[in-house]
């Protein structure tokens, strides 16, 4: 099962209580947007970065167990896959990604293997 995904490893620097709101997201080649929407409900952890002008104003879902740190003081967050990996990844879907499971295990699985390019 796909469910490591949607938590935050141990040494990533997450807070329960954090707002990550805003925060800047760098992939492993460079800057993709800031975090516009997150969960810290266990089981179910993610951030929802606005890509703004890099893919055409769309938001990317990213599962937590894709981010390697959250920098606090600078508010940026790592994730360790690249921008074509997160590009390619399937289109966010704002009624999908809260309760539909397939929805779930599509992203996870695209996440996992490390989608195209990896």
């Amino acid at each position: 099962m796909l469910e490591h995904m949607w938590h935050y490893a141990p040494t990533a620097g997450h807070t329960p209580d954090a707002d990550l709101t805003g925060y800047a997201v760098e992939a492993a080649d460079g800057h993709i947007g800031k975090v516009d929407k997150h969960s810290s409900d266990v089981g179910s952890q993610y951030i929802i970065v606005d890509t703004g002008v890099w893919i055409f104003g769309k938001e990317v879902l990213l599962p937590a167990a894709t981010i390697t740190a959250i920098d606090h003081e600078a508010r940026n967050i790592s994730v360790a896959r690249s921008k074509e990996q997160i590009k390619s990844a399937p289109e966010f879907d704002k009624n999908k990604h809260l309760g539909d499971r397939a929805y779930r295990d599509q992203i996870s699985g695209h996440y996992a293997t490390g989608g195209p390019g990896h």
